[in-house]
């Protein structure tokens, strides 16, 4: 509970919010799972790590989302990050009503969920908690497994609304 009060909280106009925080990047990655068999997914920007021991990550689902409530109820996702030569993976993903694994090549990593090819990491989670927060549903994962993928490149980048790359 919020020592908070929130009715003196100030109304704020949605458009403005999503463009002062679309002045943050942030890494664009694909969330998979299983529906029984059929490979489920959706396009994330909202992917972080909360804890090294032990090792949780999280991410935000929308409470509108179709796929979320697909994946939930295996009890597993695999948080794949895509590299900077992946944008077009990540707006087939962000797509409803469309095959989204339909040419693309994935296996099956440890927990039954999907790692796509060629993604720069990806992180293999047990559902450890989900918290209701707002429009989204923060989604807390006990990490099972994690690797980098053999392509060096870049992140995928997602700021003021456009994809884009990193240059080290």
């Amino acid at each position: 509970m919020s020592d908070v009060d929130d009715t003196s909280a100030p109304s704020i106009d949605s458009a403005r919010f999503r463009q002062v925080l679309g002045h943050f990047p942030t890494g664009v990655t694909i969330v998979t799972g299983l529906d029984g068999r059929d490979p489920v997914g959706l396009t994330c920007g909202a992917f972080f790590s909360i804890s090294l021991d032990p090792p949780l990550v999280g991410f935000c689902a929308d409470k509108g989302s179709k796929s979320w409530p697909r994946i939930q109820p295996s009890g597993a996702f695999c948080v794949n990050v895509l590299g900077q030569d992946q944008e077009d993976v990540s707006r087939v993903f962000a797509t409803s009503g469309i095959d989204k694994f339909q040419g693309l090549g994935w296996k099956k990593g440890a927990t039954g969920s999907p790692v796509l090819a060629d993604v720069l990491a990806w992180i293999e989670c047990r559902i450890d908690a989900e918290h209701d927060a707002g429009d989204h549903i923060i989604v807390v994962g006990r990490v099972m497994e994690l690797h980098v993928g053999d392509e060096p490149e870049g992140p995928l980048l997602f700021y003021r609304g456009g994809y884009g790359r990193f240059e080290a």
